[in-house]
């Protein structure tokens, strides 16, 4: 989940290259910038809690390629986290057949319940992949859920740095470390399940961990 380009956009390079013997090959490959989820939150332009309820292929009228095939999920929207001035409901997202492509598979027979985000294409349809912010709703933390609701968009403006190696110092007032490889080497860390990073009074950006509902100057704010 943790796994996404900066603005959430998939880097799966892949192309269709159109042979002089006319036969089609594709150069793919999925591939995405570590990001923390409210990165992923802020980049998308949807995102929703779901139930996906049925699945089918589909591809474009005019391509007969394989690597153009989409699976449509069908949903049942239970509560729209961003969004609202794009889509009143969403019926269906849809995401590429093969993984290599940055396309995600999720299930339908079961009705489980995800948390789904991703882009809106021209023609109102909505977009998810490997690089968005796609997780199995049974599998957030308390924190996250909550976090959903306002607290990662209260810190949109904020900048948040991932920390590979140290030193990892800080460049500007508006920025939070986020050091989950460092101390647990894994993207789905302490700071990743508990934390958002928000704004304060003073227009500095710092840690929150995830709680009572802080007040409205976040004044006693929690570092890790």
């Amino acid at each position: 989940m943790a796994v996404s380009q900066e603005q959430s956009v998939c880097l799966g390079l892949w192309m269709v290259l159109l042979l002089g013997t006319g036969m089609e090959e594709a150069v793919e490959g999925c591939s995405c910038h570590p990001s923390h989820p409210q990165q992923l939150f802020c980049s998308a332009e949807i995102v929703i809690r779901a139930k996906i309820s049925g699945e089918k292929i589909v591809s474009p009228s005019n391509s007969s390629s394989p690597y153009m095939k989409m699976i449509q999920y069908e949903i049942k929207m239970i509560k729209m986290f961003k969004g609202f001035d794009r889509a009143k409901d969403i019926q269906y997202v849809y995401t590429p057949v093969f993984s290599s492509l940055c396309g995600v598979k999720l299930d339908s027979n079961n009705k489980a319940g995800y948390l789904l985000s991703g882009s809106m294409w021209n023609d109102g349809r909505v977009s998810i992949g490997q690089c968005d912010l796609v997780e199995s709703w049974d599998n957030l933390s308390l924190s996250q859920k909550k976090n959903l609701n306002y607290r990662y968009q209260l810190g949109c403006e904020c900048r948040i740095n991932t920390c590979y190696t140290v030193p990892c110092a800080s460049t500007g007032e508006n920025e939070c470390l986020w050091t989950d490889w460092l101390l647990d080497n894994s993207l789905n860390g302490e700071q990743a399940r508990q934390y958002a990073c928000v704004r304060r009074s003073d227009m500095s950006c710092s840690w929150y961990r995830g709680g009572p509902q802080p007040d409205k100057d976040f004044l006693d704010m929690t570092d890790p």
